[in-house]
Order: C-alpha cells, then structure tokens, then sequence
C-alpha cells in the first residue's frame, strides 16, 4: 500500500470588499487488493485455498476557489467551486472476487455554491443555490459470464458492464433567523430537484450460480453411496463441491440429466437485456419553522415545526413536530454559572425515497429491461439466445408499491450535563429511537407454500398468474433503538487535554433497507432481529500534548464489539431466485443434509413450520485500532506575534508558567505554537498502531467452506471513492508548510 498526498491553500484580500482562497489536494494511491476464496485445481478439480494481491492504482484530484464579497454594509455574497475527478483501475477485486472482476471507473463531480446573507439588525437573512453535478464512467475488463460459486469464488467478467450516469442536482434555500425580546425564531423553505441520466448494461454479460444444498453422497470413485433400500443416500454440499461435480461429470461425457442428479449443474442462470437509456427526475420540498424562548434565565424551550414532501411518492403527511427544553438547577441567580444543565427532547425525522430507487424501480419494470432467470440450467457454460429464455425460466421485475410513504424516526433524548471541575466536563445521554415505514422489498409473486419443487424448473403455483417474481418496494419495516452514550472531556494543563466516550446501543428491525427481502415470503418469523447498526458496546478515547518543543502527540484509541451477520441455507428454498432463505434449527442429527456449527445444529432444507433463525443471528468479532499522531512545528523567519507570547513569564513561585503547567509530567507540557511567519510542521500518522486484524464481512453462507469467518479485513470507501483495503498498521508521513 503506497499513498502521495499532496494539499495547500492559498488566500488572501481581493481590494477592500473581497477576499479570495484557493484549496487543492491530489492523492496517488497503489492500495492492495486482496482476494481470498476457494476455487478448482485445474488438474485435478480438488477444492483448495487461494489468494491474491494486485495493486490497484487510485487517483483523485480536488480543486476548491472560493471568493467572498460584501456588497454593502449589510449583505454579503459567498461563491465557492468545488472540482473533483477519480480515477480507480482495477477496481471491484477483492474478496470473493477474482482478478477477471476487475473494471475501470472514474467519476467527475462539480458544484458550484452562491449565498447571499443580510444582516439587518436583529434579523439574519440567508439564501443558499447549489448546483450538484456528477459524471460516472464504469468499463469491465472482461466482458465473459460472470461465475459465482456462492461462498468460495466469484470469476469471469463483472457483471456491471459498460455504464454511464450522470446527475444534476439543485437546490434552493432561504432562511431567516429573527431575534425578538426573549425568543428567537428560524424559519425557513427548501426546494431540492434531482435529474438522473443513464445508460446500464447490468448483467447483460450473464452469471451463472452455484450453490450448495441437498446432493447424493459421493464415494472415493464418484459413485452415490446407496442405503439398504438401495437408494442414495443424501447429504449437505457446499457450491464449491457441485460446481467440482458439474466440471468432473461433464468431462466424464455424462448427460446433464445424470450431471443434476449427482449433485451437479448450475444452481441459476440470469441474464439482462432490453434498452439500457433512462431518464429520471425527483423533486422535493421542504419548510420549517422554530421559536428558542429564553422562558426564565435557566430554562429555555424550543418548539419547532417541519413538513415536507416530494413528487413521487404521493404522501401528503410528512408532518414532523419537535420541541426540547433545557434546564439548569441553581444558575442565573446572581449571575452564577450553573454546573448541571438537564436537557430532553422529541422530534419526527423524515427520510426521502431516493433517485436512485426511482431509476431501480423503472429500468426493471420489465418493459425498458428485462431480467430473465433460469433456474437448474442445463446448458452450463453455453449462453442459449435471448429468445429462447422466456420459455426456459421467466422474467423477474421491481416495483414501488402504491401505497408507499416516507419512512420517519420518532426520536426521544434526555441528556444531563455536568461541570466536574474548572477543567473537566461530563455528559450521559440517553436516546431511544422508533422508526416506522421504513424501506424494505418483498416477492408479491413467490409459489404459494408448499407448490415449489427446488429440483423442478418454474414449479408453482404463482399468485399473479404468471412465474417470475416480482420485487415490490414497500415501507413496511420497523425500527427501534435504545442507545447510552456517556463522555467526558478534560483539559488537565495548558497544552494537555483529554476525552473519552462509551456507547451501549442496542438496535432491532426488520430491514437493514430497499435492500431487505423476506427470507420467507410467506412468513415473518425471524424477521424481526438485531439491525445491522446493532453494535452493543463502542468505547473512544484519546487526547493531545503539547510540549514545549512544539512537538505535538495525539493518540487515538477505538475498541468496539462485534457488528451482527445473516445466516443463510446457501439456496433458494422458495423460489424467489434469491439465496436469502435461513436455515431451521435442527434437533434431529441424524435428519438428512444437518450441519453442525458454533451456532447449533443447522438445517439448511428446513421443513415446513420448523424454526429458523432470526435475521443476522451471527455476531462477527469485535474491532480495536489505536491510532497515533505526532507533529513537530518549526518556525523561522520575523515573528508576527506579541514576544510576550513566546517568552517564558515568571509566577509568584519563581517558575515559569511552561514549569508551573508541566509539573507532575516531567516538565515537557507547553505551548507548541510558533509565533514567526514560517511555519514548518513535519508530522506521523500512524493508523492501527499494533496492527491488530480487524476482519471484514463474516461469511454467512453454512454452505461455504468459509463460513463463520472473513476473507478480506476490515476497509471500505474513504469518502473520496477509494477502497483502503489495507487497513492494517499504515504509515502517513506529512509535510506541511504555512506563511
């Protein structure tokens, strides 16, 4: 991992009524790319280990100027540019997936900023236009089928295709703020529109699956081990073990009868086509209204109102309440500083369905695109003509439920804070959140219970008439969280200070988002489990010293526990064509196809009204990284500050003050600041200290060999499209110069 970050600024006055300021940065990375996984051996197709590293070269570029000017004496114009463009080879290897997956993406944002604010007396007006637009370029290196054998590799071509997206967004603003006697009031309006221009070619390459599930038990010769009755007996298979016996028996010269009914044969066959240009827009508004009342001199009240909507979904209800007081026991009595301030609050949060969703939701409705589904194939690796799908498998299609609303949190916090000390501050929080409407998908045309056969094609009784399913985005999902945080901040002496917080939380739903299907279409048992945001316990805590050679040390610690992970069967048990489905709990061992796990005795093939387990039942590990950071400052050159700032000055005791604060540690406290007009700061970062592994997604497939453990660390997008995937002991070495 190789990382050449480059960043400065420049500013300064433009005449007397403007001034200027110019930043820059651009980043090279090399950052690994790890694939981890199983696969075949060419020669003799036994199932080993693999892993790679290919470097993936990563390259952004950011250039924001900004220039303020005052119009008058009472308003003032802000108009700010902000470009940037990355560039990412390679991109899409890790994992699970091979080096074939790899594709080329770069993207362009620009935005372009204005804001106007009057000040006229008491009152602050402000009015805000952003103009948001962004350009993404996807190109795969290959464009062969794409392979997923389910848990142990992921080969061929990506299944992304060459694509290209483009969006413009605006947005306008206006807030005033008015203060009169002892209220203070805010309201406001803003008018958001998004445009979203595509062209996709998802899958339009073809993936074949496989996946494990029920299969005749092979001896050493590859013939089924029969029973007494002269039957063969089952068990369990991974899908690397099938896709072994569907290369094995096809080299053997057998049917793709006799292929499927020794295990092998491909689990599913997909593919996209249809017309991949899309147009799209959303437009939403919003306005507010709030009143802070200083009702006594320790205690104030603040009411506040919102409501929004927006053109695609048709809910006309997002109205969203919110009030929070703030009291303070003992202050304001002969102007003293009250050392306890009690606060609590409630207010409805609204979330907007997103473009993205409306484009989904539109492309794949079956008329623009279609997305045919073969299950149990028999013609692996052959892609049979697209005309000739629809009599093979059927089509599967999304859409946005009509009776679809916004999704909002009813949050309620109480919070008390405590000064300590003249240096020392503590808080304690508790919030408890309730979500309702959330987003979550569902098969409105799975087979009715009990009409699908796994090992027959297209089986089913449909509830539209039709095979296929339909994905149908809904808000029907409930969320609810209790959270604890408490957190202390001290500043011990000048140039040495200190913080900390711990967080319990504790969070439960039934959707983790759109994303979020049904294991079983007909039932929600399970359904209703820890959400992904369900990390119990997440402790913080670090400081800074400054000593008085301006050498600056700030350590940074992070401990938290283990984030939740579904478990799935690794097959599709209802024919939804997904692999979501959980598997029962098992209470006879000797059942056919029943793994045993860390987690009990699982059955992969659950029978009807047997138990299954919760949604992301499994808890991965949990994560530590103590991070450090050191920075020494050198200034030089004319000093542009008082000297007195600098000098050393004498206490009543005889000591300096830089003495009097470093007592107890050795004297090495001080301020680290120069006062001359160069600066020179030469600083280490130091990521994951004691470069501890903190493991990545935890397999959840009881089918893969990997199950229960992770095949890549932990690391994912930087907030600039970049996937730091090296996210172990990393050394940043920086040089920065200021005048």
């Amino acid at each position: 991992f190789l990382i050449d970050e480059f960043e400065g600024n420049l500013g300064g006055p433009l005449g007397k009524r403007a001034s200027f300021a110019v930043e820059y940065q651009r980043n090279m990375v090399d950052n690994g790319s790890i694939s981890n996984g199983f696969i075949l051996d060419p020669q003799t197709l036994a199932a080993m280990p693999f892993n790679s590293v290919l470097t993936t070269p990563q390259r952004f570029t950011r250039i924001n100027p900004r220039v303020d000017y005052q119009l008058n004496q009472n308003n003032t114009l802000t108009v700010a540019y902000d470009f940037t463009h990355s560039d990412i080879r390679d991109g899409g290897i890790g994992g699970f997936s091979l080096i074939s997956q790899g594709y080329h993406v770069s993207y362009t944002d620009q935005t372009v900023q204005m804001t106007e604010t009057a000040v006229l007396g008491r009152n602050i007006n402000e009015t805000r236009f952003q103009y948001y637009r962004t350009a993404n370029q996807t190109l795969p290196n290959s464009f062969s089928p794409t392979l997923q054998v389910l848990g142990s590799f992921r080969g061929g071509g990506s299944q992304n295709g060459q694509s290209f997206d483009t969006q413009n967004d605006f947005e306008l603003q206006n807030y005033t703020s008015m203060v009169r006697s002892k209220h203070t009031l805010r309201f406001g309006v803003r008018l958001r529109g998004q445009m979203d221009s595509s062209i996709t070619r998802q899958n339009f390459n073809a993936t074949f699956t496989f996946g494990g599930g029920l299969a005749p038990e092979l001896d050493s010769n590859n013939q089924p081990v029969l029973e007494g009755s002269g039957n063969p007996v089952q068990t369990s298979i991974k899908s690397i073990e099938r896709y072994r016996r569907t290369l094995l028996f096809q080299q053997m010269g057998d049917s793709p009868a006799q292929i499927r009914a020794l295990g092998g044969g491909a689990t599913q066959f997909s593919l996209d086509t249809g017309i991949p240009n899309l147009s799209e827009s959303e437009v939403d508004v919003g306005v507010f209204a709030g009143d802070e009342w200083q009702v006594r001199s320790n205690v104030t009240l603040d009411l506040g109102f919102r409501y929004e909507t927006q053109s695609y979904v048709h809910d006309w209800r997002d109205f969203a309440p919110r009030v929070a007081i703030s009291w303070a026991p003992g202050g304001g009595a002969g102007n003293s500083r009250a050392k306890t301030v009690l606060r609590a609050g409630f207010g409805i949060f609204y979330s907007r369905f997103p473009l993205s969703d409306i484009v989904l939701a539109e492309r794949y409705n079956g008329i623009i695109q279609q997305q045919y589904v073969v299950p149990n194939p028999d013609f692996f690796p052959t892609i049979p003509p697209t005309a000739s799908l629809a009599a093979l498998g059927y089509q599967s299609s999304e859409a946005v439920s009509s009776r679809l609303r916004a999704p909002y949190v009813m949050q309620s916090a109480l919070t008390l804070e405590r000064q300590l000390s003249a240096s020392t501050a503590f808080a304690v929080t508790y919030t408890n959140s309730h979500g309702v409407h959330l987003y979550r998908s569902e098969d409105i045309n799975a087979p009715l219970p009990g009409t699908y056969d796994a090992n027959v094609p297209i089986s089913g009784t449909f509830p539209l008439g039709h095979p296929g399913p339909v994905f149908l985005m809904e808000s029907s999902g409930i969320y609810n969280q209790n959270q604890v945080v408490a957190n202390i901040n001290a500043r011990l002496k000048q140039g040495l200070s200190l913080f900390g917080f711990y967080v319990f939380n504790h969070a439960m739903s039934n959707t983790d988002g759109i994303d979020t299907v049904p294991a079983n279409p007909y039932s929600s048992a399970g359904e209703y489990g820890p959400a992904a945001t369900d990390v119990r316990h997440r402790v913080t805590f670090g400081g800074s010293i400054n000593t008085k050679w301006n050498l600056r040390i700030s350590p940074f610690v992070i401990v938290q526990s283990g984030a939740p992970f579904d478990i799935t069967a690794g097959s599709d048990l209802y024919g939804t064509t997904l692999f979501n489905a959980r598997p029962g709990i098992a209470t006879d061992p000797n059942k056919p196809g029943v793994i045993q796990t860390q987690y009990g005795l699982l059955d992969p093939n659950p029978s009807s009204g047997q138990p299954i387990l919760e949604r992301n039942y499994g808890r991965g590990p949990g994560q530590m990284r103590v991070n450090l950071r050191i920075a020494k400052a050198i200034g030089f050159g004319s000093e542009v500050g008082r000297a007195a700032e600098q000098r050393p000055s004498v206490s009543a005791g005889g000591a300096t003050a830089a003495q009097a604060s470093g007592r107890g540690l050795g004297g090495i406290i001080g301020a680290p600041k120069t006062v001359h007009r160069y600066n020179l700061i030469v600083s280490m970062s130091i990521q994951n200290l004691l470069n501890h592994n903190n493991r990545g997604p935890i397999t959840g497939d009881i089918t893969s060999p990997l199950f229960g453990s992770a095949n890549r660390i932990a690391g994912g997008p930087n907030g600039e499209g970049f996937f730091e995937t090296a996210d172990n002991r990393r050394l940043e070495a920086q040089i920065r110069f200021t005048f």
